[in-house]
């Protein structure tokens, strides 16, 4: 198709540009000259037409290099607007979307569901451009089946297809009880071996029954982030000299103060300042003291564990600390939190109350030195001043690494909890 059209500017061009002074030879000449010009141009944005938009795995953190391509959201053959999410990319902390950088169609997918990917690897390519009008996308109807039925054959080419009827049984048939007229002879021995036979099988012992119930298993692959969350676990366990601390606190005074003052700015992060060991860390054979305290918050997703942070807590009151962690732990739910808002962290709480959990040793969160553990809040009765009386009770249970604290440190968080004017009075 090129080459024709290349012949027939040049004709076009020596005839419209041929002069009497002019030869014929030199008019083609030029002719052709013109023509070669206008392939390459021509050549040169059909190549730059027919190619792709690539898109590559985008940046994901600067502690994330790879991840697992969980699912794709479009196909070859579909139409993607700008902006538009054609991908998931799993990680150890959270879960990327990839968009579509121009509008256009998927012309290729570069990699399978469960691949694992690299930061700037090739991932799809789109041919930019416009979306195919609805009318081109509608399926096109399929033409009438020419296959003839029955009925349309010829008559003198239809096959009677109906089953052929079982043979008649004839007279002696019938006397002899339906067995071939072979002789009663005959007939009296093969009922006779039917009969061994049919002892033989009721003789052989029944094959062993089945247990009950359904015994299939199936293997399912753990996520990025169920590995990662096992990793962490298991390094704490063998890094740190866990040691936990169970204590019943009456939360009697601290909901009353709460309900007086909740409009008020009371200070939540007094314990941690006081105890500014609580909030450190080991760091080779050193210890690293920090003047700001950042709460993990665990919290519960479909996913896994995860433990976003509300940070510089020191200069918050209780209600700012509670909508904070109110905010993260919905971020948390939604799937939306960044690659921001879990780094960190000296200090983290978690609550299995809200799961009606009674008792439970948290882990440590790997660099901090201690976590909190709090849990669902039961009226039970309890003896004060000599008399016995139902408080609301709260069984907190602080893990620490020993190696840093003792458990006379750990015993001020149940005071403070139990008589929180304490952290009104207590100095810096």
């Amino acid at each position: 198709m090129l080459s024709k059209r290349v012949v027939a500017i040049a004709r076009r061009h020596a005839f419209f540009a041929s002069t009497p002074s002019q030869s014929a030879a030199t008019s083609l000449s030029k002719a052709w000259n013109v023509a070669g010009t206008q392939l390459t141009r021509a050549q040169f944005h059909s190549s730059h037409l027919l190619q792709a938009e690539v898109v590559k795995v985008p940046q994901m953190a600067e502690s994330i290099s790879e991840g697992t391509l969980k699912s794709w959201s479009k196909k070859v053959g579909d139409t993607v607007e700008a902006d538009e999410e054609v991908a998931t990319i799993e990680t150890d902390k959270i879960d990327v979307t990839v968009n579509a950088p121009v509008s256009g169609t998927i012309v290729e997918l570069l990699a399978n569901e469960e691949d694992t990917v690299v930061v700037g690897q090739d991932l799809l390519k789109i041919d930019a451009g416009a979306a195919p009008s609805k009318a081109s996308e509608s399926p096109k109807e399929l033409p009438p089946s020419s296959k003839k039925t029955d009925s349309e054959e010829p008559a003198d080419q239809q096959v009677d297809k109906s089953p052929p009827s079982p043979p008649q049984p004839s007279a002696g048939d019938k006397q002899s009880g339906g067995l071939p007229s072979d002789g009663p002879k005959e007939g009296k021995k093969e009922l006779k071996e039917d009969a061994k036979t049919s002892a033989k099988k009721e003789e052989s012992p029944a094959a062993p029954s089945k247990a009950p119930g359904n015994r299939n298993e199936t293997r399912v692959k753990m996520s990025r982030m169920r590995l990662r969350i096992a990793e962490r676990l298991k390094e704490s366990q063998n890094a740190a000299a866990s040691l936990t601390t169970f204590n019943e606190i009456d939360m009697s005074a601290l909901m009353d103060m709460r309900k007086k003052y909740k409009d008020e700015v009371v200070e939540g992060a007094r314990p941690l300042q006081e105890l500014p060991v609580v909030n450190a860390s080991i760091d080779g054979d050193e210890i690293v003291y920090r003047d700001f305290i950042d709460l993990s918050v665990a919290v519960a997703t479909p996913k896994g564990l995860v433990t976003p942070v509300v940070r510089n807590i020191e200069g918050m009151g209780f209600l700012q600390i509670e909508k904070e962690i109110a905010a993260l732990g919905k971020k948390a739910k939604d799937g939306k939190l960044s690659i921001e808002d879990m780094a960190g962290g000296t200090f983290t709480i978690s609550n299995g109350g809200v799961f009606g959990s009674l008792f439970g040793t948290p882990i440590i969160n790997l660099p901090q030195s201690a976590v909190l553990g709090m849990h669902t809040i039961k009226e039970r009765p309890v003896v004060v001043n000599g008399q016995i009386v139902i408080r609301p009770i709260m069984i907190v249970a602080l893990t620490y690494d020993h190696r840093l604290l003792d458990g006379r440190d750990c015993l001020k968080v149940k005071e403070y909890i139990e008589d929180p004017r304490k952290m009104l009075l207590a100095p810096f």
